[in-house]
């Protein structure tokens, strides 16, 4: 059941802001604090029943999964999109594509907190393989703050054969390698655009990497060998969306 809840103000709020996300709150009774009246406005905006229950009915729900704070809600199951709608999704698009695939992130906190940043620099969409990749839960939901809600993310059964596709509609390929010779900051990623980055661990398979047109790696300092990859996924991004706004962000 806790795959289906949310808990703590922001991501509940966060929740209530993206029409039918959310189908109903239990509050803290005893809570009557200013973030209460800006989430039960919230609620009201939303036309989403609000429960008032004791705290003890809170920490039964949350079990030992989920901190919840004095508040908790029951989701909406996150919408995905199939592999079959990505064509006319792209063709739909007014500006050149800004993709993000991720190849097996399994930690629903990384997932969400990826997502997040793809949000905030303006990806179009998020491809994720079918299999070997963390479901979007409740944990996913509140990492991303929204982002799992608005973000169009689009489940994939064969990765490299969606990259080739990708690629006979002229879409560039990177993908993120700790190896690589390419640094990431020489690289052009101004045009259509796909950024594609491994699991934890292990990184990018192999297959995924011969897929890819460049590989290029963060240059890091010290005895720095690697990023987690929600972090890496935020690095390669920003600096995507930097070029892409056509400025040196001075």
């Amino acid at each position: 059941m806790t795959d289906e809840l949310l808990s703590g103000f922001h991501a509940v709020l966060a929740a209530l802001k993206q029409h039918g996300a959310v189908d109903e709150i239990w509050l803290d009774e005893e809570r009557h604090d200013p973030r209460v009246k800006e989430l039960l406005q919230a609620a009201k905006q939303a036309k989403v029943k609000v429960h008032r229950v004791p705290r003890a009915k809170l920490d039964r729900l949350s079990g030992s999964d989920l901190h919840h704070q004095g508040v908790m809600a029951r989701l909406q199951a996150t919408p995905q999109r199939q592999e079959k709608e990505l064509p006319d999704f792209l063709d739909a698009l007014e500006e050149p594509p800004f993709l993000l695939l991720l190849d097996g992130v399994q930690d629903p906190h990384n997932l969400g907190a990826c997502l997040r940043s793809a949000a905030a620099a303006g990806v179009h969409a998020v491809l994720l393989p079918r299999d070997r990749s963390a479901p979007i839960t409740a944990t996913t939901r509140r990492a991303a703050s929204g982002a799992a809600e608005t973000l169009p993310v689009f489940r994939v059964t064969n990765l490299a054969r969606v990259m080739d596709s990708l690629r006979q509609r002229g879409i560039w390929i990177i993908g993120a390698a700790g190896d690589a010779d390419t640094v990431l900051y020489e690289a052009d990623l101004q045009g259509p655009v796909a950024l594609v980055l491994g699991g934890e661990g292990k990184g990018l398979r192999r297959l995924t990497r011969e897929h890819c047109d460049v590989l290029v790696k963060i240059p890091m300092a010290g005895a720095m060998e690697s990023l987690n990859v929600s972090v890496a996924t935020g690095v390669l991004l920003f600096e995507a969306a930097r070029q892409r706004r056509g400025h040196d962000g001075d």
